[in-house]
């Protein structure tokens, strides 16, 4: 296994304002490592241009845990230079980047630690689902918040009080950041940035790593639709290889009662039960989830695409599609195009 270990030379510069990045146990490493390479790149950039060490960051990776070093979800462990309960000075900014989901209690005694050290910080945030940690601290309580996508139902289950919209790439509530999966934490890092010393040096940051200062879309172009694997005996999962060979068709609820031998009545109170949609909702979605795919990995038109899906015309496709991905069609074709694709 590959260890990592951070410098443990984190003695404050003048004014430079201290970053916190708290990586959680089985964190993906570009959760830490993406916000991390932008506030260092920021750094240096300040530095060339200002009396060294007046303004930019000091970055200081500390653990969570008794112990100082974390293993991540890509096999690599390192070692942090301190761990949150000795961090001794004014935090400007902590960011949590991920969180154990899997075992809420486990991390129990750093969200009180979290609560309790939150006033005295300028903002806080979080990474993918780092939001958890921020939610269970108490942090996030009325707020607006996001997550990972994938996460949005289950988060919003466990915190009602908490506002979830999983459609941007970071939100921003009083101080209080929070970005979706994984690498929205760059997102996150770079809007901080450009808000603690504008535009110009954000800008540099971003082209210094190769990074769309704002990237164009949001989470629900990378979000799937169906969740097939959840409601594999219910109606809609029996019936679902049928439609599929039938999109063109209408596929009226009518029809899709008579096909499942129910009564009109019993088949649409027994598709809500088990899906929370309308038979009507759920087809459209299955419509676009078939559009998104022919857009990824076929040199079908949007003509071509329409028709097959069942989405009407190019307008009703694009109208119907931005409804649900926040995004055109071309535009998602011209992002999610298999990699594969010969480039001219």
């Amino acid at each position: 296994m590959l260890h990592l270990c951070c410098s443990s030379s984190y003695m404050p510069k003048k004014r430079k304002k201290l970053i916190v990045i708290v990586p959680m146990p089985g964190t993906y490493m570009l959760d830490l490592a993406g916000p991390l390479d932008v506030f260092t790149a920021a750094d240096r950039m300040l530095n060339e241009t200002a009396a060294a060490g007046d303004i930019g960051y000091e970055i200081l990776l500390a653990s969570p845990l008794s112990t100082r070093k974390i293993a991540t979800n890509s096999g690599i462990e390192f070692t942090c230079p301190v761990r949150v309960d000795e961090i001794g000075r004014q935090i400007d900014t902590l960011i949590v980047a991920g969180f154990s989901i899997r075992n809420l209690e486990t991390g129990k005694k750093f969200c009180d630690w979290l609560h309790d050290a939150y006033p005295g910080m300028r903002r806080i945030g979080s990474v993918c689902v780092g939001t958890y940690a921020l939610a269970e601290a108490g942090i996030l309580d009325g707020k607006q918040a996001t997550t990972h996508w994938e996460f949005s139902q289950d988060f919003q289950r466990r915190y009602p009080d908490i506002r979830v919209d999983t459609n941007p790439f970071y939100t921003r509530d009083g101080n209080v950041y929070t970005s979706g999966g994984v690498a929205s934490g760059i997102d996150l890092a770079l809007a901080l940035v450009e808000e603690d010393y504008g535009r110009d040096v954000a800008l540099a940051a971003a082209r210094k790593l190769v990074l769309f200062l704002k990237r164009t879309g949001y989470q629900s172009q990378f979000s799937t639709l169906m969740k097939t694997h959840a409601m594999e005996n219910s109606i809609a999962g029996k019936l679902q290889p049928w439609m599929m060979q039938h999109l063109k068709d209408d596929l009226t609820v009518e029809e899709l009662a008579e096909h499942s031998s129910m009564s009109l009545r019993n088949f649409n109170r027994v598709f809500l039960k088990e899906t929370g949609m309308t038979p009507a909702k759920f087809v459209e979605k299955l419509r676009i989830e078939m559009a998104r795919k022919y857009l990824e990995d076929s040199d079908l038109s949007m003509e071509q695409i329409a028709e097959r899906c069942g989405l009407g015309g190019v307008v009703s496709m694009r109208r119907t599609f931005m409804r649900h991905m926040m995004v055109s069609p071309s535009d998602y074709r011209r992002t999610f195009r298999t990699s594969l694709q010969t480039v001219d």
